[in-house]
C-alpha cells in the first residue's frame, strides 16, 4: 500500500470515529496548493540536467504551512501528499501553531557535488519563493537535505524578499538556527519512548532496543537511549547491520559511522542480514528509515513488544491490524518522531522575536510539549475507545477539523 493510500484510510478512519460531515471530511484531504517545477542546472562537466521539483502545501487552518524538502530518487506526487497530509495531523497533535507541507527534488544527492547541490536548491528556491514565506509555508530539512541546504534556501529566498531567517528552520546556528535542533527529532523519539513505556510500568534502563536507520535520527535516538540505561542490540543503515546481544557500545559505533560514512565494518558487533532487523527479538523496535518498512509479510514475525515510528509511515495499515492481533503495541509516527518538528517551531518564534534560547530551555519546553501530546492521545483513546493511532489521528483530525469551522471555511 503506497502511502497517500494509508495516509488517507487513517484519516477516513478518524473522519468516521469523529463523524465529521462529508463536506469537512472532503475538504480536509484535498491538499490548499500542489506545485511541481523544473529545476535545470549546469554541472560540473558542463552539461545540462533537469530535475523535477514538488511542493505540495496541504493546509493551513491553523497556522503557516510546514514541512520538509527531501533530495531523493523516489520523491513523486503521491509520496509528497501523503507527507504533506501527515505534516497537517502531526503540528496539530503536537498543538504547534502549524498546518502541513511538504517538498522534494528527483534526485540522488549522493551523485552531486557540493556545488551541485548548491545550484539545484537555488533554482528550485527561485521557482517557488512566490510561494513560502515566514507566515504562509517555512521549509525544513528531511532526508538527504541538511542545515547547509535549508542555509542556500535563506539565502536566495532573502535575495528577492530581504533578509528572512524565519523563512526556514533546521539552519545553522549561526544564521539563527536553534541550539538542539539537530538532535530534536531523536531526542523527541526517546521522550516518547519515556511516556509509553511509563504508561506501561516500564522505564527505558534495561530495555532492548532494535534501531533499523543510524542517520540523524536514529544515531540521536540510539545515544540518548544509551544514556538512559536502555541496551541498543542491533542496528542498520544503508550500509548493513549489526547485532551485539550484550548491547552496541554506540559512542564506538557513532564514530566508526562519521569515519566510514556507514555501520559496515564495525568490529564491535556480528554482521547480519539488513532485512532481517524487523523481526529481531526486542524489546523496542524503532524503524528509523523509509517509509512502508513494516508491511503484511513480515508484521505476523515481529517479536517486539513495542515499535516506536520515527520514521513517517514505516507500517502500512494491514500490518497494523496484524500487530494489534499480536499485542504489540504501536507508537505512530504523527507523534513519536514530531520533536523536529516542535523544536523548528520554538526557532521559528525565536527568529521572529529575535531572541535566542539556550539549549536548557529548548529541550525542557520539547520534554512539555511531548508529554501534553501523549496525555491528550490518551484521552482521545478513551474517547473514541481506539488505539494509539487512532488516538493521535482523531486528536489531529479534531483540531484542524475545529480551525477549519471557526474559520468559515467548512460550512
Amino acid at each position: 500500500m503506497n502511502a497517500l493510500t494509508a495516509t488517507s484510510r487513517n484519516f477516513n478512519r478518524a473522519a468516521k470515529l469523529l463523524d465529521l460531515d462529508s463536506k469537512l471530511t472532503k475538504s480536509l484531504l484535498l491538499p490548499f496548493r500542489e506545485i511541481k517545477v523544473e529545476c535545470t542546472i549546469p554541472k560540473d562537466d558542463g552539461s545540462l540536467a533537469s530535475y523535477v521539483g514538488f511542493r505540495v502545501q496541504h493546509d493551513n487552518a491553523r497556522g503557516p504551512m510546514k514541512g520538509g524538502i527531501r533530495y531523493h530518487p523516489e520523491v513523486d506526487p503521491d509520496e509528497v501528499n501523503a507527507l504533506a497530509q501527515l505534516m497537517t495531523w502531526k503540528t496539530a497533535v503536537a498543538n504547534i501553531p502549524y498546518g502541513g507541507a511538504k517538498g522534494g527534488i528527483g534526485c540522488d544527492p549522493s551523485q552531486l557535488s557540493t556545488s551541485e547541490l548548491e545550484k539545484l536548491t537555488r533554482v528550485f528556491t527561485q521557482k517557488i519563493h512566490d510561494l513560502i514565506g515566514i507566515h504562509t509555508d517555512v521549509p525544513a530539512p528531511d532526508m538527504g537535505t541538511n542545515p547547509q541546504t535549508m542555509a542556500w534556501i535563506l539565502d536566495e529566498y532573502s535575495k528577492f524578499h530581504g533578509y528572512s531567517p524565519a523563512v526556514v528552520t533546521g539552519k545553522p546556528v549561526d544564521l539563527g538556527g536553534s541550539l538542539g535542533r539537530d538532535a530534536a527529532t531523536g531526542r523527541g523519539v526517546v521522550l516518547a519512548t519515556e511516556v509509553l513505556l511509563k504508561d506501561y510500568g516500564k522505564s527505558i534502563s534495561g530495555q532492548r532496543f532494535v534501531i533499523q536507520g543510524f542517520g540523524n535520527v536514529g544515531s540521536w535516538a540510539a545515544k540518548l537511549i544509551t544514556e538512559a540505561g536502555g541496551k541498543v542490540i542491533c542496528v542498520s543503515d544503508v550500509s548493513g547491520a549489526i547485532k551485539n546481544k550484550g548491547g552496541l557500545d554506540i559512542s564506538k559505533l557513532l564514530k566508526h559511522s562519521v569515519k566510514h560514512r556507514g555501520i559496515k565494518g564495525f568490529d564491535g558487533g556480528d554482521e547480519i542480514d539488513p532485512k532481517s532487523i524487523l523481526t529481531e527479538d526486542c524489546d523496542v523496535l524503532i524503524p528509523a528509515a523509509l517509509g512502508g518498512v513494516i508491511n503484511r509479510e513480515n508484521a505476523k514475525d515481529i517479536q517486539a513488544k513495542f515499535i516506536i515510528e520515527a520514521a513517517n509511515h514505516p507500517a502500512d495499515p494491514e500490518a497494523d491490524e496484524i500487530l494489534a492481533k499480536k499485542g504489540v503495541i504501536v507508537l505512530p509516527d504523527i507523534f513519536s518522531n514530531s520533536g523536529g518538528v516542535t523544536v523548528s517551531y520554538f526557532e521559528w518564534v525565536q527568529n521572529i522575536q529575535g531572541f535566542m534560547w539556550d539549549e536548557e530551555k529548548v529541550n525542557s519546553e520539547l520534554k512539555t510539549y511531548m508529554i501534553n501530546g501523549f496525555k491528550s492521545i490518551k484521552d482521545m483513546c478513551k474517547t473514541h475507545d481506539c488505539d494509539l493511532r487512532m488516538g493521535a489521528f482523531t486528536l489531529g483530525v479534531n483540531r484542524v477539523a475545529r480551525a477549519t469551522v471557526l474559520r468559515g471555511w467548512g460550512a
